[in-house]
């Protein structure tokens, strides 16, 4: 007990001792609690924030009043109805991965949103499409899109579920089954939209091994020479997310691809203007004081 009542009469005087030192430094408690709402020095990122904002939502409201916006033509996309077209007169299935990954990838969603465009095409042409995939949440998700994809055709009853079915989330497990498939079924129009790594070639050789047109889509740099080596079209980086809004031509889909365009045009013209000035100012010999204007550029661009 004696030991006890020492221990809490010391921590006591250590307590007592703390606040005395802090009362008496006087800024210390004030110091602490004066943190800023805002991260200084990032006033150039909120500014370009608002810019890009800005230019993304004039687009969007000028899109919904009616302005058409010229896109230019991706040839992968405009191959679509010849690949299905051709997969009809042949008698033979029309073959779409949406990636290997998840839900929670954006390359998986983008990948969906083309789907939906091949559901609507395979629907008209009243074609056979087979989307196996290797996530049971790309599965249900495959499943209301095809299906809308079908409605959206008019033939509601000649969608069946059973289109899209999944198969295993292991990588080269789910890269057999789908070669397999491919020998066995020979679809005669591929599609690869999504995140893909090392099963990438293999897919696109088996395909381009039984005659079929392959159109793939990727944001994944390590497997774009693939694909362009053993497709027939492909989608790179920004085409690829671009797709949705050149396949369904929605007015807030344009409009954000056209303000994001114009907002990338606005920051390369920054960059130019500043190449250009320190080229010009390390020509002049000395003239220009080179440091404050790499500052001053830096400061603009948020670095």
């Amino acid at each position: 007990m004696v030991s006890m009542i020492d221990s809490v009469l010391v921590s006591l005087t250590l307590a007592a001792q703390d606040a005395a030192g802090a009362g008496a430094d006087g800024a210390t408690a004030p110091a602490a609690a004066a943190e800023s709402f805002f991260v200084s020095g990032r006033g150039a990122l909120f500014g370009w924030l608002v810019v890009i904002s800005v230019f993304v939502l004039v687009s969007i409201m000028k899109a919904r009043a009616g302005k058409v916006f010229k896109v230019r033509p991706i040839a992968g996309l405009s191959a679509v109805d010849e690949a299905v077209g051709r997969a009809t007169e042949m008698g033979r299935p029309v073959l779409f991965i949406p990636g290997i990954q998840d839900m929670d990838n954006v390359q998986t969603i983008a990948g969906l949103t083309i789907l939906s465009r091949v559901g609507k095409t395979t629907a008209d042409y009243d074609a056979h499409i087979e989307v196996p995939v290797s996530r049971s949440l790309v599965m249900t998700a495959g499943r209301e899109a095809l299906s809308a994809s079908y409605l959206a055709a008019g033939r509601p009853d000649s969608f069946n579920e059973d289109q899209v079915y999944y198969v295993t989330d292991e990588q080269f497990g789910y890269t057999a089954y789908v070669s397999g498939l491919m020998v066995r079924k020979k679809p005669a129009a591929c599609f690869y939209m999504g995140q893909f790594f090392a099963e990438s070639l293999i897919l696109a050789e088996t395909g381009n091994s039984i005659g079929a047109i392959q159109i793939a889509g990727t944001a994944e740099t390590s497997q774009l020479p693939f694909f362009v080596a053993a497709c027939d079209y492909t989608l790179i980086g920004e085409e690829f997310f671009a797709a949705s809004a050149y396949l369904s031509g929605e007015p807030d889909q344009m409009g954000s691809l056209r303000g994001q365009d114009l907002s990338k045009a606005l920051v390369g013209a920054v960059l130019v203007l500043g190449v250009v000035v320190m080229t010009v100012g390390a020509l002049a010999g000395g003239l220009v004081d080179l440091g404050s204007v790499s500052r001053f550029f830096q400061s603009l661009v948020g670095g």
